[in-house]
């Protein structure tokens, strides 16, 4: 079957004045139909803007980025983005919150207005749908903008640190929701993150990334059963997997991701 997302020698350079700034070097990987891909690398390596270039918010400066065939040269259509802050109209309501690209998009609000109902219950957060954001935690907010960027039935589902300036409780909570959702709804899930056990414990695949410029140091599959259960982290085969990447990414200067649990 061919990927959903191939991904060819992309390079993107930033430059300011006279300073360029090198984030990406030759990036070249696949990602399949329906599968969960997660990104793990130190901080500044590239990992958020091979995302933008993904979905076609920013371009590549070298390099061919095609999803389901077709080489990608603006904003795509069939993504749905999460970012580490919920980004909520602090005026509108849950529901109306959900529904804000239906709006944007132009397309019938009536008629999904029931998925976004159904969203809603999905993420656990039933009778709270005439709420406004700031009467919301923090983990509750963020289910809010999953189930935004759920709301037009997307492909693809992009995510950018969702739950890293969440409470370790709260982050594992969402995880496993997040799992679950994924199960349910069959998507294709990128996933950023600074922790490489959440990146092990989440994922099919683990990309590897290295200091900036960031070059994809390995894909690592991981071996996993599923549902997934929190006690598979204290598990020999878990450990090998993150020791493996925490290695890696020491190796290559990221010393800083791979000091602890959580970077």
């Amino acid at each position: 079957m061919p990927p959903l997302i191939s991904i060819e020698a992309v390079s993107r350079l930033f430059t300011s004045g006279a300073k360029t700034v090198h984030a990406l070097d030759f990036v070249s990987c696949e990602i399949q139909t329906g599968s969960f891909v997660s990104i793990v690398g130190p901080s500044g390596c590239g990992k958020s803007t091979l995302l933008k270039i993904i979905s076609g918010l920013i371009p590549a400066t070298s390099g061919k980025i095609a999803v389901n065939g077709q080489a990608v040269t603006g904003p795509l259509e069939n993504v749905g983005m999460v970012f580490q802050s919920p980004i909520l109209l602090k005026w509108r309501s849950v529901l109306a919150n959900v529904l804000l690209p239906v709006e944007f998009a132009k397309l019938d609000t009536a008629s999904h207005t029931e998925r976004a109902r159904a969203l809603i219950r999905l993420v656990g957060l039933e009778g709270f749908e005439e709420m406004l954001p700031h009467e919301l935690s923090g983990g509750m907010q963020q289910r809010v903008s999953l189930c935004r960027a759920l709301v037009t039935d997307p492909q693809l589902l992009l995510m950018d640190e969702p739950f890293g300036a969440l409470d370790a409780m709260t982050r594992d909570d969402l995880d496993i929701e997040l799992l679950r959702i994924w199960e349910e709804r069959k998507k294709t899930v990128l996933f950023v993150t600074h922790s490489i056990q959440e990146a092990v414990f989440l994922s099919d695949v683990v990309f590897v990334m290295s200091a900036r410029p960031g070059k994809l140091l390995q894909t690592l599959a991981i071996e996993l059963p599923r549902p997934r259960t929190m006690e598979m982290m204290a598990t020999p085969k878990f450990g090998e997997y993150t020791l493996s990447i925490r290695a890696l990414l020491t190796a290559n200067g990221g010393a800083t991701a791979a000091a602890g649990s959580t970077m």
